[in-house]
């Protein structure tokens, strides 16, 4: 959502780290271009002009003229007015109620109000542990409540049993009544909606409010849909009265203003953000995170959480056995690419890491992308079982009926077959002898450096990282240079972005430019 942004802002930026000494004329000249680059972003002029303003008045004091990096100093105003404008600190959905709290839904026909309370749902019962309840009250879309009961039996959620003829009111009141009749400790109210807003939504949205006593009012907006959506939090807050905002398709191409603006403009945090189309892709807004990605800075928290969550720990500690043995063999590649699927994919993971946020266009160019990945499942997919342990005995015949199969080419099935037997020599060389193999050194670095010592030289067990050694993974980071352009990963020597084949030192088969995996073609 935010690349456009992020592609501008980091020249700008750029231009100032790389100097020496800052005039206050220098500073303005980038301020316009910032100004200029959150106006096309769609953000609010009011937001962009008191935004400047802050920036500037910080920027153009002495104590950034006579710093020893002035361009650094005013990077990180700009990050931590950027911050601020964005909420400052995460506020997450608030339980602390008497149960069953309620929480309403409101928003626009369309924006994901039914998917999203499904996803909530999800949230507060894997994470939270919590019973939930869903009920839906619109009567008017056809086949709404059906839709979220279809979503109830996906999530296994309970939901509230559809009687025919009953108003929204009523079905709000019953809710309330069968949560606290069923033991329901969260009961969520999906709400109708309009194409626009009108009188009636608004009357009926006031009712189902005095009916229910909600204790959160979450309203779901677009992020797509740019400044309207900034004049639809304002109307609703100042006709219902929300608690916080639900922005959905984060994932998607838009300019990213509306994140901006809300937040400033409605006085509202925006709580939680939808990052794709699955139950799982709900994440909590951290403005500090969200500011890290803006300015290129990557997202090492956030990385790791959605590892912990994606990554099995029993494959991956089998993994980490077969490759301390130098062994990695066809089902080990499709379980990494899978593993990468399920994360988001590489684009998603690489705007999570410092300073890799602008590798993509240079990945697409190479031809490493998500449907790459698709391929090459396809054709470990169509092996054998003989085929995928022992790839050397695939031959000429073997490859045309795999090629059939998987609706691919001989030569896609060489390129996979050298990726693999470069990763397997790479792999041999992280787990070779001395010093416990470079895969040690390089994951025991990178625990040391945040603060995760005492692994015995490998990885946590992310899903037992204490959530508040996770809160200052960040700070840690950045203390370690991975928060900086250039910063590189501990314990590979400094390596330039932090990824071999970028310039300094490299790993057998990845070559001397991008990609980061073997056996793709080099941008001609």
């Amino acid at each position: 959502m935010f690349e456009n942004l992020q592609d501008r802002l980091g020249s700008i930026l750029n231009g100032l780290t790389g100097r020496g000494a800052l005039s206050e004329s220098d500073v303005s000249a980038a301020l316009r271009e910032v100004r200029r680059a959150l106006l096309e972003a769609d953000v609010a002029l009011d937001v962009v002009r008191s935004f400047t303003d802050r920036v500037r008045e910080k920027a153009v004091g002495a104590e950034i003229l006579k710093s020893i990096k002035p361009g650094q100093m005013v990077v990180k105003i700009v990050h931590d007015e950027l911050i601020e404008m964005l909420g400052g600190e995460g506020v997450g959905v608030d339980l602390h109620a008497v149960a069953p709290v309620v929480i309403m839904m409101v928003g626009l026909q369309g924006s994901g109000k039914t998917t999203t309370t499904a996803k909530i749902a999800k949230r507060l019962t894997d994470r939270e542990k919590k019973k939930v309840l869903m009920a839906s009250l619109d009567t008017r879309r056809p086949a709404a409540q059906e839709q979220l009961r279809q979503l109830g039996v996906q999530t296994n959620v309970d939901t509230l049993p559809v009687i025919a003829g009953q108003s929204p009111t009523d079905i709000a009141a019953r809710a309330v009544q069968a949560a606290k009749l069923g033991g329901h400790d969260v009961v969520i109210l999906d709400t109708a909606g309009r194409t626009h807003i009108d009188e009636p939504l608004m009357v009926e949205m006031a009712d189902i409010k005095k009916k229910s006593n909600p204790h959160e009012i979450l309203l779901v907006a677009d992020s797509l849909t740019g400044q309207d959506a900034v004049n639809l939090a304002r109307n609703f807050d100042e006709r219902v009265g929300i608690t916080g905002l639900v922005l959905t398709r984060m994932d998607g191409d838009g300019r990213g203003g509306a994140a901006l603006s809300m937040r400033a403009v409605t006085g509202k945090p925006i709580k939680l953000i939808g990052v794709g189309e699955r139950m799982g892709e709900l994440e909590e807004f951290h403005p500090r995170r969200i500011a890290d990605r803006i300015l290129g800075m990557g997202d090492i928290v956030s990385l790791v959480e959605r590892a912990a969550e994606n990554i099995d720990a029993e494959k991956a500690a089998a993994m980490a056995a077969k490759m301390a043995k130098g062994k990695f063999d066809l089902n080990d590649l499709a379980d990494q690419l899978r593993q990468m699927q399920k994360m988001g994919g590489m684009g998603s993971i690489m705007s999570m890491m410092p300073g890799m946020a602008g590798m993509k266009d240079k990945m697409a160019s190479a031809g490493l992308n998500d449907s790459l990945f698709g391929r090459q499942l396809a054709i470990i997919s169509s092996m054998t079982k003989a085929e995928r342990a022992n790839p050397d005995i695939l031959k000429h015949s073997r490859k045309k009926r795999i090629a059939a199969g998987s609706g691919t080419d001989a030569a896609d099935i060489n390129k996979l077959l050298k990726m693999h037997r470069q990763m397997a020599d790479m792999m041999k060389m992280m787990g070779g002898k001395g010093k416990g193999g470079l895969m040690k050194q390089m994951m025991g670095g990178l625990a040391g450096k945040m603060g995760l010592g005492g692994l015995g030289g490998g990885m946590p067990d992310l899903s037992n990282i204490d959530p508040k050694q996770l809160e200052a993974l960040q700070k840690q980071a950045e203390a370690a240079g991975l928060g900086k352009p250039g910063g590189g990963l501990p314990g590979l020597g400094g390596m330039s972005g932090g990824l071999p084949g970028l310039g300094g030192a490299k790993l057998p088969g990845l070559g001397g430019g991008f990609p980061g995996l073997p056996g793709l073609p080099k941008k001609k």
